[in-house]
């Protein structure tokens, strides 16, 4: 477990750098699977830029999965449940949104989840383009590190609401055909979720989330963005053996 702790310090840190501007004050939270029973999760009230063991709480995954078994808990049933949840009675508080990390760590191939609000993707999940911005592709690394399309997930209030809100919006993204999972879920007026095997793969996501963002609003101003086409989208996801082996041309002496 002192390995995972340690990548997800790096991650927290990552993303809470002042020089990246993802994340203000205690904005987001990171979260990482230890095995099939616990997580671990940012403390309510921490920052991402300095965040240390001690504000990083160990949950019981079962525990936290009951609040979501229970569809009118409050805010403080909510938080009671939290307290219950933790494996060490004297850790701090988890943030509230363990619950939608708890689920998010149980699907297939996935060890870690940021939440975060980089300003240019607020800019898009805070306007009416938030769905277009989550279906659409409009270069090739958009496509292999945040998927061939992301979630979006419509303003649910926070806990128990936005865990269930966001476990339903990627069932229906698995039934469309999109894979196991996503690599990234758009969350409307609060931000971005990214998912992974890696801590690098969930920074990765981010940033290339990011970059994306920043070029859908600038294409704004020259009549919108170029998307990529279903088939190029397929092809860059899932490239053939073809275009993966290199082609050597022979030269006549």
């Amino acid at each position: 477990m002192k390995s995972i702790l340690r990548q997800l310090l790096w991650l927290s840190h990552e993303i809470g750098s002042e020089s990246r501007d993802l994340v203000q004050l205690t904005e987001g939270n990171v979260s990482a699977r230890v095995d099939a029973d616990r997580f671990l999760v940012k403390a309510a009230g921490t920052r991402l830029g300095t965040l240390t063991p001690a504000d990083v709480v160990e949950c019981n995954t079962k525990r936290i999965v009951t609040i979501l078994e229970t569809p009118l808990m409050d805010l403080s049933d909510l938080d009671r449940a939290l307290v219950e949840a933790r494996v060490d009675p004297t850790a701090k508080l988890p943030s509230p949104e363990a619950a939608f990390h708890s689920i998010l760590l149980q699907l297939e191939g996935v060890q870690f989840v940021a939440h975060c609000s980089p300003t240019s993707c607020l800019q898009i999940v805070c306007s009416r383009m938030g769905e277009a911005f989550a279906d659409q592709r409009i270069f090739p690394e958009q496509v292999i590190h945040c998927g061939a399309a992301s979630v979006f997930v419509p303003y649910t209030d926070p806990g128990s609401p936005l865990a269930r809100e966001i476990q339903g919006r990627i069932g229906v993204f698995m039934r469309r055909g999109h894979g196991p999972s996503p690599k990234l879920i758009l969350l409307q007026n609060r931000g971005i979720v990214a998912i992974g095997p890696t801590a690098e793969s969930v920074l990765n996501t981010i940033l290339a989330a990011e970059k994306a963002a920043r070029v859908f609003v600038g294409t704004a101003a020259l009549g919108g963005p170029a998307v990529l086409k279903p088939g190029q989208v397929q092809k860059i996801e899932q490239p053939t053996a073809q275009t993966m082996t290199p082609r050597v041309r022979f030269l006549k002496q």
